[in-house]
């Protein structure tokens, strides 16, 4: 570990500004230019490239939390270096970025690493991964001024059983309205680097059937469908690097849905966009999507399912 405990800004100064204020301003820019809403978000889907490709996407996730009533904030993120078959936590205090240091929920890792479902995220593991670091500044432009801690989980290759247990864990948490939780993915990786190059003929041009594919998944996750998004991704093949935190995901909504104080969860996607427009076969590109999920949890909710 650090000697003071704080996880480096491994990524700025390569994917974002290293720059306190140009990286400031870019933020705002982006968030500014949000044009559609669906919130107060209890969950975001945002992706996780460097900020030149998907920046503006990301804000379309960010602006859907309210700040003033966030407390808490897990962060699921992909694992793209290191091979495990559960959830990591960090062995930081801190994560440092260029507008300041975050602070962890030192309880609540220390009640999931009492769970015995966790390994650790070594330190060169947490500093070489960029699937939660993406999310720390844009997470710290909203809720400057406020006080909150961040719960990271690094999700590896899990298999369903072990995604259902790990929905429900997090379920427990997010009964907690000062809980936010962010699931950090990028959709289709496309091109030969990716050893993904499937085309729907059907589509005049590739970058076409691309999105269609993304947009199958989205919606699969705008109806919670668990099982079908499972199955989608077997069918297809698309190269979600998120899927594992997004099946965590939907296993906690339908937790939560089926909990003894139910909520009814909605899903919407608000922003779509790729790295570049694939014409041929030997171009490449990444998808990103933005998606923000609300609820409702109240007595007449209850009462009402109550009596059907």
């Amino acid at each position: 570990m650090a000697d003071d405990g704080t996880r480096r800004a491994t990524h700025a100064g390569s994917w974002y500004s290293k720059d306190a204020r140009e990286l400031n301003s870019q933020l705002s820019a982006w968030l500014d230019a949000v044009a559609e809403h669906h919130t107060p978000a209890r969950i975001i889907i945002a992706p996780h490239a460097g900020y030149t490709y998907c920046g503006d996407t990301a804000a379309y996730a960010y602006a859907q939390i309210d700040p003033s009533t966030t407390k808490r904030v897990f962060i699921l993120g992909p694992s793209h270096r290191a091979y495990f078959d559960c959830c990591a936590l960090p062995v930081f205090e801190e994560y440092a970025t260029p507008l300041g240091n975050i602070t962890l929920d030192t309880e609540v890792l220390q009640e999931l690493r009492a769970s015995g479902d966790f390994k650790v995220m070594s330190q060169k593991v947490d500093e070489v991964e960029h699937s939660i670091e993406m999310q720390l500044p844009y997470l710290q432009k909203i809720m400057k001024g406020q006080q909150y801690t961040v719960i990271p989980v690094l999700v590896g290759q899990i298999d369903p059983t072990q995604a259902s247990h790990y929905g429900q864990l997090l379920a427990t948490y997010l009964t907690d309205p000062a809980t936010v939780c962010i699931v950090s993915t990028d959709f289709c990786h496309w091109g030969a680097h990716f050893d993904h190059r499937p085309v729907d003929k059907k589509y005049a041009e590739i970058h076409l059937s691309i999105e269609a594919t993304d947009r199958l998944g989205m919606t699969l996750i705008e109806h919670k469908d668990t099982q079908g998004f499972e199955d989608y991704l077997h069918r297809t093949g698309n190269t979600i690097c998120g899927r594992y935190p997004l099946q965590v995901m939907l296993h906690a909504v339908s937790a939560l849905e089926r909990s003894s104080d139910p909520v009814e969860v909605r899903v919407k996607f608000l922003a779509y966009s790729q790295s570049s427009k694939v014409e041929t076969r030997s171009d490449s590109s990444v998808s990103y999507a933005a998606g923000s999920a609300t609820w409702k949890t109240s007595t007449s909710l209850a009462n009402h399912c109550a009596h059907h």
